[in-house]
């Protein structure tokens, strides 16, 4: 199973619009496949334009390790040098951090990961599990 573009602008407005309800800062969301491509982004009116390398870098390094943002924050913390050697492998396009999430299907399998950014690292997790709820998926935050 594939991420359509249909679900994907599904996860990226359910995403925008719990951060509305959360009230937090503007964000950004960008949807990838399993292969790492891009498959849609929109940042919000007042968002700052470099979000897009940032959401691009959670969701990257989640789908590219299999690895949601919190469990690739837990790994930097207690072996810097793997995430570092990561960031050399992948080009420095990682940001391992919550607000990567992985995107699985209902058997498990990874299909792609969304990334959010512009509030705290776990309300960007939390808004974006809510758009990725609510378009039928599975979320790994």
């Amino acid at each position: 199973m594939a991420v359509s573009l249909r679900k994907a602008r599904t996860i990226i407005r359910k995403t925008l619009e719990k951060g509305r309800e959360m009230e937090l800062k503007p964000l950004s969301v960008v949807v990838l496949d399993a292969g790492g491509h891009v498959i849609a982004f929109e940042r919000e009116d007042a968002a700052a334009p470099g979000r897009f390398a940032i959401a691009h870098g959670k969701a990257y390094g989640a789908v590219m390790l299999g690895m949601a943002g919190t469990a690739q924050m837990q790994r930097a913390e207690a072996q810097a040098y793997f995430m570092a050697a990561v960031n050399g492998v992948y080009g420095g396009q990682v940001v391992p951090v919550p607000g990567g999430v992985l995107l699985r299907d209902k058997k498990g399998a990874v299909i792609g990961a969304v990334g959010v950014t512009g509030d705290t690292s776990d309300n960007d997790a939390a808004a974006a599990l809510a758009g990725i709820e609510i378009a039928g998926l599975i979320g790994e935050i």
